[in-house]
């Protein structure tokens, strides 16, 4: 895909993976909507780019996936890109893990994902080309104890993307998936022992380091498809 003058869609994009995906495709030329809860670090990362409009709000939320997708069609009249990438981890033991937690990162990184896929791909029939990009995890094909209920979202996203990569063979629609190992975001926070400690992962992976990938499965020819992608730390025990 060109992506100069290319209209692209990032979810969860006002920190970690989705700025730096935002901030990387900025670079390459294209336009861009960026949504998140916090509109004030949506406004100040939009305000750092070429030409993007955000949409605050929760992803979550039934309505907003089709409001993001109309405000990409309002603004550029087109939608060319759709990097899926609002997600939420919580793990934990059978006895300490947060139920509630649980559910609400279930409705974020399965059905709020989904959902924006639907959508987006919908759109890009109608115009005949298209890309998704998935950002999964290397839990989506891997899984450790205290994990399972996150990676079992993962390992949804990745046979997810399988599944429409079939349906869509032969369209010009594009599907990938990209599993991350351990990257440095906000979204450990509220882990009282970071993952990297855990693990002993002395150089975990940098948001940048992800984005760059992204931008390379979306520049491929034509005729090829990057279907899915693991990046890991050098040291990832995973």
């Amino acid at each position: 895909m060109e992506l100069a003058g290319s209209v692209g869609i990032v979810t969860g994009a006002s920190s970690g993976i989705g700025a730096a995906v935002a901030r990387e495709l900025d670079d390459a030329g294209m336009k861009l909507v960026l949504t998140a809860r916090r509109e004030q670090r949506l406004q100040r990362i939009c305000s750092e780019l070429k030409e993007a409009v955000w949409v605050a709000g929760d992803i979550a939320d039934e309505g907003l996936p089709q409001h993001i997708l109309d405000t990409a069609l309002a603004q550029f009249d087109r939608c060319d890109v759709l990097v899926n990438n609002a997600g939420l981890i919580t793990t934990g033991t059978i006895e300490e893990i947060d139920l509630d937690r649980v559910t609400r990162m279930v409705r974020v990184n399965v059905e709020a994902a989904i959902r924006m896929a639907y959508l987006a791909l919908r759109h890009f029939k109608t115009q005949g080309r298209g890309h998704l990009v998935n950002i999964s995890s290397i839990l989506g094909v891997k899984t450790r104890p205290t994990a399972g209920a996150y990676s079992g979202t993962k390992y949804a996203m990745e046979s997810f993307s399988h599944a429409l990569r079939l349906e869509l063979a032969g369209t010009g629609i594009g599907v990938s998936s990209i599993g991350p190992g351990l990257v440095m975001t906000e979204l450990h926070n509220h882990m009282l022992v970071h993952p990297s400690e855990s693990f002993n992962i002395q150089k975990p992976l940098q948001p940048e380091d992800i984005a760059r990938n992204v931008r390379y499965v979306l520049e491929q020819p034509e005729h090829v498809r990057i279907a899915s992608m693991m990046i890991l730390p050098e040291d990832s025990p995973l």
